[in-house]
């Protein structure tokens, strides 16, 4: 047992006597054991073995004794426990014993609480914290968090995007806990579309994914730690399909061409529909537009035909471009389309179609042989020799001469053409058939009417009919009493025009009068009229110069010259030319024919009146036999015409109806034939007999003179002097009347007074008690001649033969017992010739 002694000396002041002192200290409990730290850091590994033993520091107490250190105590766990060792010099140490494994990956740390205490009373003790670390082997591999991963992804996801990221667990630490990720197993598309980041185990796309090249991927990932150890795991993305490919269209088979005439439901193509998607997005529409005629069905899986619905026109569509419309049932849905062409080939099944349905055309006479006259045009909406169309006349027997010798027409372009020069007064129009056919087989044709119009030319001058060209070298004489007024009707000039319309519009025109004023003559009418009163110094014979001229471009004109003779009666004539005195100038020889004319007329005078008194008993006779009957003969102012050659005389009438002809030897009345050609020709005119009564004529009476005078007219046949000379009813012609407006109411109203003649010489047929003697319609100046009259023949200018009968050298007219015409009644004397003028026009 240690003892502590403090030795010490002690010195004895002055004495200096020094004093060794030995002071024994006795210890007391004053100190607790104390460790040098107070945390004792102690690292085992795990693989020790069970029973091993860790020494630990030591603990201090300065205490002695039993106050000094005694011993250990270490605080409860089932790993450790605690040995103590006493060494020579008697001081206790301490180890700790490891009681069984240790498992750092269970528990990796243990702190356990080692004590140590002294045999102080109290005792006292001190501790230190064992922090014993158990040390990491590589004793456990890296295991994924799952076994099996499966993610699921849509094909349109965007490159860069992360799929999945694996996930890895080490129980080791250090090192052996650092793990790397990496692809164990993995196809080589897979490799182009995924890529592993080896330290985090994120997997991200790089490629396109398409569902309908890979719809999963199978990969195998695996992951190491530092010290080599791994695992595996499988890695399975599914790819999930979005609408992204259009349908396909495929043509099997396909025809290209058709006939027109081809029957419903004829195939035209066989298509094929395919779509790579699935499901819903692979689910397909087909259709075409529904205003085509075709259709399309469904024959066998993905197949469809396109079939026609009914027969096509290729008239109205030569060719179809038929659009074929796939959609599929996607989200959004897509759709592919195809053309599919079809030509549709011609059948002749329409024949040629004129673009008019009658054709007409005019043409004016005289024209060039050869020259075209129309031209006829035919459509067939065919094609190619279907379409080409040939043009033929179709030959008719309506005329002597085949229509072939007047017109021709050009079989390709239709074109007519006139082979002869045509004439209005022969054709005025012609009709004929044109056949349109094609070259379709059979060939298709159709048929069309022209008619064709002769359009007059003005070609033909105006004609004479009165007074007639005398054949001997004789001129007319007309007679006007020296008592005439103002207006009367002394003759009227009778002309026609063999042309129609404007062109046989004729004009009078007074051009050359013996005394200028005296006379005047209707522009239209033709009528001579008195312009003032006779005086007496007027010349007892007038000779006028009438020209005659047509409407045409350009007009054509005749003259006629006509005398007049200043005298109340033929007897005064007699007297006043026998009183003129021959002139005494050689160079004028006008008094010596006028002396032969006198006389000429004297013996003609007398001749007429006996074949008047011949004609009177006739026709006393006929009217016995028509007693019962009324018939009024029409007339018009009569004028005596007087040949002054001497050679005869006769009676003479302005557009007469019947008269007496010279060939008659019985003193009856001959009615001239009727002509049915337009117009009279030359040759016709001289046919006709010259109205005259000869010296037999006078003899077949009996010689009876007194027979042949004429009775005194009837007190009511006497009217005003306004409606004396008038050529229908009371009034005079209208000087300025209105044309008839085309060639067509000209020709109307020709064949109207044609009508109106011969009415009138049937009257005079019937009735042969009348006072007048009236020229047949074959004498020249007649109204029978032609039915082309020029336009003073218009309805207010033709004397209307069943109203009035003008007796010669009378101021009396006769007229039916109504005394109306057209509804009017007949002027009171007086004769106001402009105020009947005006109720004329109107």
């Amino acid at each position: 047992m240690e003892t502590c002694i403090l030795n010490f000396e002690i010195i004895v002041g002055e004495s200096m006597k020094i004093y060794g002192v030995a002071v024994e200290i006795t210890d007391i409990n004053d100190h607790a054991p104390t460790f040098q730290s107070e945390k004792l850091l102690i690292n085992i590994s795990e693989i020790t073995a069970p029973g091993s033993q860790f020494p630990l520091l030591e603990a201090q107490d300065p205490d002695l004794g039993n106050n000094s250190l005694q011993g250990y105590k270490l605080s409860n766990n089932s790993y450790f426990s605690l040995a103590l060792q006493t060494s020579v010099m008697g001081k206790q140490y301490a180890k700790i014993v490891l009681e069984k494994p240790l498992d750092r990956e269970k528990e990796e740390v243990h702190n356990l609480i080692l004590t140590a205490y002294d045999g102080g009373n109290p005792v006292r003790n001190g501790t230190t914290q064992l922090h014993i670390s158990v040390l990491d082997v590589n004793d456990n591999a890296p295991i994924f968090s799952q076994p099996i991963y499966e993610v699921s992804t849509t094909e349109d996801l965007p490159i860069g995007t992360t799929i999945v990221t694996l996930k890895a667990t080490d129980l080791d630490e250090g090192t052996n806990k650092e793990m790397k990720y990496s692809f164990a197993k993995i196809m080589e598309k897979a490799s182009q579309n995924f890529h592993l980041d080896a330290n985090t185990g994120e997997i991200t796309l790089v490629g396109s994914l398409d569902y309908e090249e890979s719809a999963l991927y199978e990969i195998e990932v695996q992951v190491h730690d530092g010290g080599g150890l791994l695992d595996r795991s499988t890695l399975m993305i599914f790819v999930t399909d979005v609408n992204d490919n259009a349908p396909k269209l495929e043509i099997t088979s396909l025809i290209r061409t058709i006939p027109e005439n081809s029957p419903p439901a004829t195939a035209i193509a066989l298509l094929n529909v395919q779509d790579q998607d699935s499901a819903e997005n692979a689910e397909v529409s087909c259709s075409i537009p529904s205003n085509l005629p075709f259709q399309l069905k469904k024959s066998y899986d993905s197949y469809y035909s396109l079939l026609t619905t009914r027969a096509l026109d290729r008239e109205q569509v030569p060719a179809y471009n038929i659009t074929v419309t796939v959609t599929d049932h996607g989200t959004p849905p897509l759709s592919t389309s195809l053309i599919i062409p079809l030509e549709i080939l011609d059948t002749n099944d329409n024949p040629p179609h004129f673009l008019e349905s009658v054709y007409t055309s005019y043409l004016m006479e005289n024209n060039p042989r050869g020259a075209s006259i129309l031209s006829l045009k035919a459509d067939d909406p065919d094609w190619a020799e279907n379409s080409r169309i040939t043009y033929s006349i179709i030959e008719r027997n309506t005329y002597d001469s085949p229509i072939s010798s007047f017109l021709s027409i050009n079989s390709e372009t239709g074109v007519v053409y006139g082979l002869t020069s045509f004439d209005y007064e022969e054709f005025q129009h012609i009709q004929f058939q044109v056949k349109a056919e094609d070259g379709g087989s059979p060939p298709l044709s159709s048929n069309v009417s022209v008619t064709l119009f002769i359009l007059d030319q003005n070609d033909n001058a105006p004609e004479i009919l009165y007074p007639s060209p005398p054949t001997d070298g004789s001129t007319g004489i007309e007679l006007a009493p020296r008592s005439s007024e103002p207006g009367y009707l002394v003759t009227k000039v009778v002309a026609v025009d063999a042309d129609a319309g404007q062109n046989a519009w004729l004009s009078y025109q007074l051009t050359k009068a013996t005394e200028p004023g005296l006379f005047t003559v209707g522009l239209h009418t033709g009528e001579i009229r008195t312009a003032r009163f006779f005086l007496e110094k007027d010349g007892l014979k007038q000779s006028l110069v009438v020209s005659v001229k047509d409407n045409g471009q350009p007009p054509l004109s005749t003259s006629v010259t006509v005398t007049v003779v200043l005298a109340d009666n033929i007897p005064e004539i007699l007297s006043d030319l026998s009183s003129i005195s021959v002139s005494v100038d050689p160079q004028s020889d006008l008094t010596f024919y006028l002396v032969i004319a006198v006389a000429f007329v004297s013996c003609l005078f007398f001749t007429f009146l006996l074949v008047l008194l011949a004609v009177k008993l006739h026709r006393w006779r006929n009217s016995q036999l028509y007693e019962s009957g009324s018939v009024n003969l029409s007339g018009v102012p009569v004028s005596q015409f007087v040949g002054i050659d001497g050679v005869r005389a006769f009676l003479h009438s302005n557009c007469h109806e019947v008269c007496l002809t010279a060939d008659s030897r019985k003193s009856n009345f001959s009615f001239p034939r009727r002509y049915s050609s337009n117009t009279l020709t030359s040759q016709q005119l001289r046919e006709i007999k010259d109205p005259f009564l000869t010296a037999e004529d006078i003899k077949s009476s009996n010689g009876n003179l007194a027979s042949v005078q004429q009775a005194q007219p009837n007190t009511d046949w006497r009217f005003s002097q306004a409606q004396r000379p008038g050529t229908s009813g009371s009034q005079n012609g209208d000087e300025n009347g209105t044309w008839p407006n085309n060639q067509f109411d000209t020709e109307m109203l020709q064949a109207m007074i044609l009508a109106s003649a011969n009415e009138a010489a049937a009257a005079a047929a019937a009735n042969p008690d009348g006072n007048s003697t009236l020229g047949a319609g074959a004498t020249a100046g007649t109204m029978g001649l032609s039915t082309r009259y020029g336009p003073q023949f218009t309805l207010q200018h033709v004397p209307d033969y069943r109203q009035n009968v003008y007796i010669p050298g009378s101021t009396a007219t006769l007229s039916n017992s109504s005394g109306k015409r057209d509804g009017k009644p007949a002027a009171s004397g007086g004769g106001n010739k402009k105020k009947s003028g005006k109720k004329e026009k109107k």
